[in-house]
């Protein structure tokens, strides 16, 4: 459906919202999803490195042996699909599925009773947060345009 709006001080000023609108989305859409993907493959490598998984370990997180790497993997896969937009809505579940126990377990700046490492680890914890209501609105509402989903 193309239908045009008044926009502008000029009532006789009309645009086509849909076909303008949908340019600007195919440019957009794509950006925002490698920039929402960036920290995830950033931060993926890091996982499979002795210091995460210790650092796991002393904020007790159970078999960080075992759940570190794994969470790197759903980072990467999960990054990975979101950037490329190849079953995007299943990497972004992937995404939530690492997000929800590193923000608890990671971030748990409640239990904190040193201010600042507190105030750093609600920082932590609100990006997170962040994150994790961005993944949320891929794995509803897909990759979007210029996506491989979209092919096909």
């Amino acid at each position: 459906m193309n239908r045009s709006i008044a926009v502008g001080p000029h009532v006789g000023h009309h645009f086509h919202f849909d076909e303008r609108a949908s340019a600007l989305t195919r440019r957009l859409v794509p950006l925002g999803r490698a920039m929402f993907a960036a920290i995830f493959l950033v931060s993926a490598p890091g996982h499979f490195g002795q210091g995460a998984i210790s650092y796991a370990a002393s904020q007790g997180v159970p078999m960080p042996g075992l759940l570190v790497p794994l969470s790197g993997v759903l980072a990467l896969l999960g990054g990975l699909s979101v950037l490329l937009g190849f079953r995007a809505r299943i990497g972004a579940a992937m995404l939530i599925a690492f997000l929800v126990p590193v923000t608890l377990m990671m971030h748990n700046f409640w239990a904190f009773s040193d201010p600042m490492q507190a105030a750093m680890q609600q920082g932590m914890f609100m990006k997170n947060m962040s994150m994790l209501g961005g993944a949320i609105l891929i794995a509803h509402f897909g990759a979007g345009p210029m996506s491989m989903d979209r092919r096909g």
